[in-house]
């Protein structure tokens, strides 16, 4: 059976992306649906291959109890757009980046990430590279209600594709 496969780009992929790869991570695992739903992310642009996440990224995350130092970035490939189901950006620039490069055939698979936390009225997640730590602490919060939305969605869908319960 063919997992549903989730991907989330910014960037550079070591500050909004993987933050989003890291709570989708783990909230897939407390559902129990890790065999049903792969994860991954990546950027649009290749500043960071093969770094960890942006340091001040990892010390959000382990204040709320969550470890991104295994995530490495990457950039985006052509093969991705037929390997995931999803393609979710985390917003307009890297969205439009997404669209350029993207066959006709997988239009569709990208979307915004905060389509998924539609109560905070923005598809922006904003990037917080160039500000302080009040910046990632709010990207979290956006990236876990957002991921939240998004499990809720997948777990609808797995439902109906009676994959799991």
């Amino acid at each position: 059976m063919k997992k549903i496969s989730v991907l989330f780009v910014c960037m550079g992929n070591i500050c909004r992306s993987p933050t989003a790869h890291g709570v989708f991570r783990k909230l897939v695992a407390d559902a129990g649906l890790e065999e049903f739903i792969h994860i991954d992310s990546a950027g649009t642009h290749a500043y960071h291959v093969g770094k960890a996440p942006d340091p001040r990224a990892q010390e959000t995350a382990l204040r709320r109890n969550l470890d991104l130092s295994d995530l490495r970035a990457r950039q985006v490939q052509k093969e991705d757009f037929s390997r995931f189901d999803y393609i979710l950006a985390m917003d307009e620039d890297n969205y439009h980046a997404l669209t350029l490069i993207c066959p006709a055939e997988y239009q569709e698979r990208i979307q915004y990430f905060m389509d998924y936390a539609p109560h905070w009225g923005v598809r922006e997640v904003p990037d917080p590279y160039y500000g302080g730590a009040t910046g990632f602490e709010q990207v979290f919060d956006m990236v876990e209600e957002a991921a939240r939305g998004l499990l809720e969605h997948l777990r609808g869908r797995l439902v109906s594709d009676r994959r799991a319960v």
